[in-house]
């Protein structure tokens, strides 16, 4: 069992920055592919980026490459998400989730095995 808490969403004006944090508890964190999904009003849940449990291999959907990074440090089972140049339609519920030992390179949100209750990302324009 592995519980997931976010942190670091807020109120950001268009070109600001935000750094999001997820840090999880129970064992073998390094196990876990992680990754980062979002949910905007009126919208269903869609994958944003994420972690490989193998190589740290990155994965992001198109809209936001190039201006969000991930990262994951497994000796403090924390995984991040630095956002740059935020746009409004980045405004969004933003969700931590974890998936044991997952391999893929496709991202539903069906693949993820647990989640945190999310962050709120608001960019005014």
């Amino acid at each position: 069992q592995v519980q997931l808490a976010e942190s670091g969403g807020g109120l950001v004006q268009t070109g600001g920055s935000l750094n999001l944090a997820c840090e999880a508890s129970g064992r073998s964190f390094s196990s876990y592919t992680m990754g980062w999904f979002r949910q905007a009003p009126g919208k269903e849940r869609e994958f944003v980026a994420a972690i490989s449990w193998i190589n740290d291999k990155t994965y992001y959907t198109d809209s936001v490459k190039g201006r969000f990074t991930i990262s994951r440090n497994n000796a403090r089972s924390t995984q991040y998400l630095r956002m740059r140049n935020l746009k409004p339609e980045d405004t969004a519920m933003y969700y931590c989730a974890a998936s044991l030992h997952y391999s893929g390179n496709t991202f539903y949100a069906n693949v993820m095995d647990y989640w945190g209750k999310g962050t709120l990302v608001t960019v005014s324009s």
